[in-house]
C-alpha cells in the first residue's frame, strides 16, 4: 500500500495542479463514454443552462478523435440557433500585467448587474501533458465561485499563436447556454491575438506604466487592433506614471487611421487590485456596443469573422487531412534526413511532397 502512494507521489511530482486536475476531468469524462448521452439530451442540457453538460460538450469540442468530432458537429448545429446573443470582449496583455486579476474583478462587476458571465481562458499549454498550467480557475478563485458565471481553461496546445483550437465553438456552447459576456483572455505572446481579435466583438488591450512599450506601441500592430487600452495597476507610487503612459499611448492612436466603424479607440486607466476604473470600462464597451449596433457595424463584422473562420476551418482540415496520409508521412521522414544530411533544401523537399498530393 505504501509503495502505491509512493509510485503515485512521483507521477505527479513536478505537475501543477491545473494539470492534475485537467487529466482527472478527462480520465472521468473518458470513464463515462461507456453511458453516452445522445446530442439531443445534451443539446437539452446545454439550453436548460447546465453547466455539466456544457462542460462535457467543450471537452468533445477540444477532443481530436474523429468519433467525438462528429458528435460535437452534431450538438454545435443544434446549438447554432441559440447562439449569437452575447457581447464577445476579447482581453490581452503581456504577463504579468494582471489579466486575471483584471478579469476576476471585471466579471464580478457584470455579474453583479446581472449578468451571467462565461471566461474562455487560453492557457500555454505543458509540453508534457499537453494540459494548462496556469489554472485559471485557482486564479479566479472568487469568481468560480460565482454562480452566474462560468470559467474554461483551455490548453493552447500547438494552434497559432498559443489560441485554442477549438475556441470559436466553444463561444456558439456558451452563448446556447445563456451566458450574456463571453471574455477571452489570450495568453499575450503575439500572433494569439490576431486570433482572439477575429472572434470578438470588442478588443481590449491591458498595459502597464513604465513597461518601456508607451513609444515602442507605436509601432506594434497590436495597438491598431485594439478598441481601448486599459493602464493596469494604476495605483499608489505608479499613479502618476500611469497618468503620463496614458498621454502617451493617446497620442500613438492618433497616428493610426480611423476605424471602420466610426469608433475612437480610448485610453483608461484602472487598479483590477483596487476595483477602481472597472465600471467606467464597462460602460465604455457598452457606449462601443451601441455605436456598433447603431450603425450596422457590429453585424457585418461578425458576418466577417464567419467569412475568415470559414476559410480557417478549410485550411486546417485540408492540412490535416494532407499531413496524416500514409504516403505523405513517409515521404516527410525521408525528406526531413535528407535535408538533415545536406541532400537536399527545405524548398525542395517541400515542391517534392507537395507533388505526392497529385497522386494521390
Amino acid at each position: 500500500m505504501k509503495n502505491k502512494k509512493k509510485s503515485a507521489l512521483k507521477q505527479t511530482e513536478g505537475v501543477s495542479n491545473s494539470e492534475i486536475i485537467n487529466n482527472n476531468f478527462v480520465s472521468n469524462f473518458k470513464s463515462k463514454q461507456s453511458k453516452t448521452i445522445n446530442p439531443e439530451t445534451l443539446v437539452k442540457g446545454i439550453l436548460n443552462k447546465n453547466i455539466s453538460y456544457l462542460s462535457r460538450a467543450i471537452t468533445l469540442i477540444e477532443s481530436s478523435n474523429p468519433k467525438h468530432q462528429d458528435y460535437a458537429n452534431t450538438v454545435l448545429k443544434s446549438c447554432l440557433p441559440y447562439a449569437n446573443k452575447s457581447i464577445r470582449i476579447g482581453i490581452t496583455g503581456v504577463p504579468g500585467v494582471g489579466k486575471s486579476t483584471f478579469i476576476e474583478v471585471f466579471g464580478k462587476h457584470l455579474t453583479a448587474l446581472g449578468k451571467r458571465v462565461a471566461v474562455l481562458a487560453i492557457d500555454p499549454s505543458s509540453s508534457l501533458t499537453k494540459g494548462s498550467i496556469l489554472g485559471d480557475k485557482t486564479r479566479m478563485e472568487t469568481l468560480a465561485k460565482d454562480e452566474n458565471a462560468y470559467i474554461r481553461p483551455s490548453a493552447s496546445g500547438d494552434s497559432l499563436g498559443g489560441v485554442a483550437r477549438k475556441t470559436r465553438e466553444t463561444i456558439i456552447l456558451c452563448e446556447a447556454a445563456g451566458f450574456d459576456v463571453i471574455l477571452i483572455e489570450t495568453v499575450g505572446v503575439g500572433q494569439s491575438e490576431i486570433a482572439v481579435h477575429s472572434m470578438v466583438d470588442f478588443f481590449l488591450l491591458l498595459k502597464l506604466a513604465g513597461a518601456g512599450d508607451e513609444l515602442q506601441g507605436i509601432k506594434r500592430g497590436i495597438i491598431e487592433m485594439a478598441d481601448a487600452i486599459a493602464i493596469n495597476k494604476a495605483d499608489g507610487n505608479t499613479l502618476e506614471a500611469a497618468k503620463l503612459a496614458k498621454v502617451e499611448f493617446n497620442r500613438a492612436l492618433h497616428l493610426y487611421p480611423q476605424k471602420t466603424s466610426g469608433w475612437t479607440p480610448k485610453v483608461t486607466l484602472c487598479s483590477a487590485l483596487k476595483n477602481e476604473g472597472i465600471i467606467e470600462i464597462w460602460e465604455m464597451i457598452s457606449e462601443y456596443i451601441k455605436l456598433a449596433k447603431g450603425t450596422s457595424y457590429f453585424d457585418k463584422r461578425r458576418h466577417k469573422q464567419n467569412t475568415y473562420w470559414l476559410h480557417k476551418t478549410i485550411e486546417n482540415r485540408l492540412k490535416s487531412d494532407f499531413f496524416n496520409q500514409p504516403k505523405v508521412k513517409v515521404a516527410l521522414q525521408e525528406q526531413l534526413k535528407r535535408i538533415e544530411n545536406n541532400e537536399t533544401t527545405p524548398f525542395a523537399a517541400a515542391e517534392y511532397i507537395l507533388s505526392l498530393n497529385k497522386t494521390l
